[in-house]
């Protein structure tokens, strides 16, 4: 980049013999305030999360992955073990714990049997976990189909299973590989487990053809079945 640099200087000009010399003014000189002084701001140190220490009273006790016996359940707790509590539910009903059984885990015991050391008021609310698909499973009956090709139409009968890991709706539907789709299906799950889905399918020639489950919600996931149709004359 080119700089330009001005510089200035006194120019005097000589009048004529007869001329006075015009009087150069007086220089002015103005005073720069001082910036002004700006205080760093004040540390505030952060307080430690509490933690609380428990005990399990009762023989054995569930760790779910929610605080409520709605949630899938991921470990078990004998009489006497301990664990580090970090958060409770709004009343006081369930503890949220780091699971002994994964040192990167949390779940969810209940309070009636378990034993808090400390003031479980100062323990933070934790929210209730969002419910997910946790697994889809589509099968076709039969999966591959070889007739003669006077015997169609022939039927699929179609089977799906999905398992959730807490209570939640599941919208779903089928499309096949003709272009017909469903309509989107709403499923309730009241809590953790596996529901299954029956169903069936005509199919009036010989083709390779899919079928496809779409789940929408909670959790988008997509099975889908292969089935090859032959016929011989």
């Amino acid at each position: 980049m080119k700089r330009l640099v001005l510089f200035t200087g006194l120019i005097s000009i000589f009048l004529s013999a007869c001329a006075e010399a015009t009087p150069m003014p007086a220089a002015i000189h103005t005073l720069t305030p001082l910036p002004t002084f700006t205080p760093l701001p004040t540390f505030t140190p952060t307080a430690a999360p509490v933690q609380l220490d428990l005990r399990v009273t009762a023989e054995r006790v569930n760790c779910r992955r929610g605080p409520g016996v709605v949630y899938e359940l991921i470990n078990e707790l004998r009489a006497g073990e301990t664990a580090r509590v970090v958060g409770r539910d709004t009343a006081f009903n369930w503890w949220y714990i780091r699971d002994p059984g994964n040192p990167n885990g949390f779940c969810w015991v209940s309070a009636s049997v378990t034993q808090v050391e400390g003031t479980v008021d100062e323990l933070p609310v934790v929210q209730s976990p969002v419910s997910t698909v946790t697994k889809a499973i589509l099968r076709a009956e039969p999966d591959r189909i070889v007739v003669g090709c006077d015997q169609f139409p022939q039927t699929i009968f179609l089977e799906a299973e999905i398992t959730t890991d807490g209570p939640t709706f599941v919208t779903w539907k089928w499309e096949a590989s003709t272009g017909v789709s469903s309509e989107n299906v709403i499923l309730v799950f009241e809590q953790a487990g596996t529901q299954v889905i029956n169903d069936y399918y005509q199919i009036g020639a010989s083709n390779e053809y899919w079928i496809k489950l779409h789940i929408l919600e909670p959790t988008v996931i997509t099975r889908q079945v292969n089935i090859p149709v032959t016929c011989t004359p």
